[in-house]
């Protein structure tokens, strides 16, 4: 009600003699206009909840780095390179236990303990998810 007798003050001089129309009129589009910017409040509302809130830290990552890479340091050799064959350098079984100079069966038994260890040291119940840190600390293609 207020926003319409503001619009009246405003506009003094167009507000006929019977006024009542015509501030209903006023009355009218001035809610038109409230319901329209609570239509946009509410749709932008929408937009920004929609984004993520939670950004991921870039320290998280260098933290996870120097994790997986202190674990892959405790391993021994072999293991280091099996599961480096692996993740990082993404061979396929026979190219990794070509490079090895073993059987591909031998190789996927060796890899598979090396995996245990890997999750072991980094204390994750699934070997899986030792091997995707590794994944996540592989060195960065040069552009």
């Amino acid at each position: 009600m207020s926003q319409t007798f503001l619009v009246a003050w405003r506009r003094i001089d167009e507000v006929p003699v019977e006024p009542i129309a015509w501030l209903l009129g006023v009355a009218r589009k001035v809610l038109a206009n409230e319901r329209r910017a609570a239509s946009r409040r509410a749709a932008l509302t929408d937009r920004v909840s929609a984004v993520p809130s939670i950004v991921n830290d870039p320290s998280d990552a260098v933290t996870d780095r120097i994790r997986a890479l202190e674990a892959l340091d405790r391993l021994g050799s072999w293991d280091r390179e099996a599961l480096m064959l692996m993740a990082w350098e993404r061979l396929d079984y026979k190219s990794a236990a070509a490079v090895m100079g073993c059987s591909p069966s031998v190789f996927k038994i060796r890899l598979h303990r090396a995996r245990r260890k890997l999750a072991a040291i980094l204390d994750v119940p699934d070997p899986s998810d030792a091997e995707r840190s590794l994944l996540a600390s592989r060195p960065q293609e040069a552009k």
